[in-house]
C-alpha cells in the first residue's frame, strides 16, 4: 500500500508490512509513555512516538525520547530510533523498532492514519489533543475529560485506582505530591535553584549521600536532598527555569532499578491496552 506525504509532492511512503489496525501514535516519549510503548509493542502493536526537539525527561535511561539526543535508545530489549520523516517512520517500524519523531503539534497524525492516539505528555493539562484526531483517542491523567475531548482517560495518581480506565468524566485531580518511595515523597525530587543551563556532575545509577554535589545550574550548586540512587537526571546543556524538576533520588539506594520500566508506567500501560481493546470491539 502506498500513501502520499502531504509535506512533499515527490515523496511516496511505502508501508508494506504495517497492519493499519495495529498502528498507535503516542504523544510524548518520556518514561511513562515509554512504559506504554513497551507494553503495546510486546502485544504486537506498531508504536510511533512524537515529542519536542529537546525532551526534558529526567528518567532518560527508560525514555525512548532519549534517542532524539543522537543515539538509538534501548529499553527492555526494545530499540527506539529517531525518524526524520514519515518514510523513515515506516522503515523503522518494518525493522521491529519504535520510531520517535519530532512533532510538537501532532501535525503528522492525520498523515499516518493511525486508528489509535494516546496522549502521554503528562502536562497536567490538555495541550491540544481532541477526539477527532483519531478514531480512538486515549489520554493520561489530569486535564482530560473522557467523552468530551477523548474516548478514555487513564488514572495516573498512585494508589488504589492507578491504571483505572475512565470512559466518562475526568481523572482525579493532580495532587502535586510525588509518589511515596520508602517514606519519601517531595523530598526525593530535585528542582533547579534558578534559571540557567543545567550540567550534571553525577550519572544515572550513582549512589549519593545527602549534601553531595550532583549538578550545577549556571554557577549555582545543586546537592542531593537525601541518601540514595540517582534515578533521574536531566540531559546536560538544557536551559531550565527556577523550580524545574532536574533530578530524582531514590532512597532505596542499591535496591532501586533505573534501567527498567517503573511499576507506575507498567500499570498505566495496562490501562491503555485495556482501553484500546475495549474501544475497538
Amino acid at each position: 500500500m502506498q500513501q502520499k506525504n502531504t509535506h512533499s509532492t515527490n515523496l511516496v511512503i511505502e508501508q508494506p508490512l504495517i497492519a493499519s489496525n495495529k498502528l498507535v501514535v503516542i504523544r510524548g516519549a518520556g518514561d511513562i509513555a515509554t512504559g506504554i510503548a513497551v507494553r503495546l509493542h510486546n502485544c504486537g502493536f506498531k508504536v510511533v512516538m512524537t515529542d519536542i526537539a529537546l525532551p526534558t525527561m529526567i528518567r532518560s535511561s527508560v525514555s525512548f525520547g532519549q534517542c532524539l539526543y543522537g543515539k538509538a535508545q534501548q529499553v527492555e530489549g526494545i530499540t527506539a530510533v529517531e525518524a526524520k520523516d514519515c518514510q523513515a517512520v515506516f522503515d523503522i517500524l518494518n525493522q521491529q523498532q519504535i520510531p520517535v519523531i519530532i512533532d510538537e503539534d501532532a501535525s503528522l497524525i492525520k498523515q499516518l492514519k493511525a486508528p489509535f492516539l494516546v496522549d502521554a505528555i503528562l502536562a497536567k493539562r490538555n495541550l491540544g489533543t481532541h477526539k477527532s484526531m483519531a478514531p480512538i483517542t486515549i489520554a493520561l491523567g489530569p486535564g482530560f475529560n473522557a467523552g468530551i475531548d477523548c474516548d478514555a482517560v487513564i488514572e495516573t495518581n498512585r494508589g488504589h485506582y492507578l491504571g483505572r480506565v475512565i470512559y466518562q468524566g475526568p481523572s482525579q485531580e493532580n495532587t502535586g505530591i510525588p509518589g511515596n518511595i520508602a517514606g519519601f515523597t517531595y523530598q526525593r525530587v530535585v528542582r533547579s535553584p534558578c534559571t540557567g543551563i543545567f550540567k550534571s556532575v553525577v550519572k544515572l545509577g550513582d549512589i549519593v549521600k545527602e549534601g553531595d554535589l550532583i549538578a550545577q545550574v549556571n554557577d549555582k550548586p545543586v546537592v542531593a536532598p537525601l541518601n540514595g540512587m540517582v534515578r533521574g537526571l536531566l540531559n546536560d546543556g538544557l536551559e531550565v527555569e527556577q523550580n524545574f524538576k532536574i533530578a530524582d533520588i531514590d532512597p532505596r539506594g542499591l535496591k532501586a532499578d533505573y534501567t527498567t520500566v517503573s511499576d507506575k508506567a507498567r500499570a498505566i500501560g495496562g490501562g491503555v491496552l485495556e482501553a484500546m481493546l475495549h474501544l475497538s470491539l
